[in-house]
């Protein structure tokens, strides 16, 4: 997998080590980012994507059969 270099402010990554339990700030971003993306994934499968609203919008348009 390719390598990104990012620079952060040290107080932002003194935070990010501290909240990732950490003792490098590489680890503690790529902790970060990784359970960021879960929680997305997780959400995405709980509530549906974008492409399932607007499937389920134009059902609830339609007029209902029957009634």
């Amino acid at each position: 997998m390719a390598k990104v270099t990012i620079s952060l402010d040290s107080e932002l990554a003194i935070e990010v080590m501290l909240l990732a339990g950490t003792k490098s700030p590489q680890e503690a971003v790529e902790l970060i980012v990784r359970d960021y993306l879960a929680r997305g994934r997780r959400t995405e499968a709980r509530a549906g994507s974008a492409a399932d609203q607007d499937r389920l919008a134009d059902r609830r348009s339609a007029p209902e059969e029957g009634r």
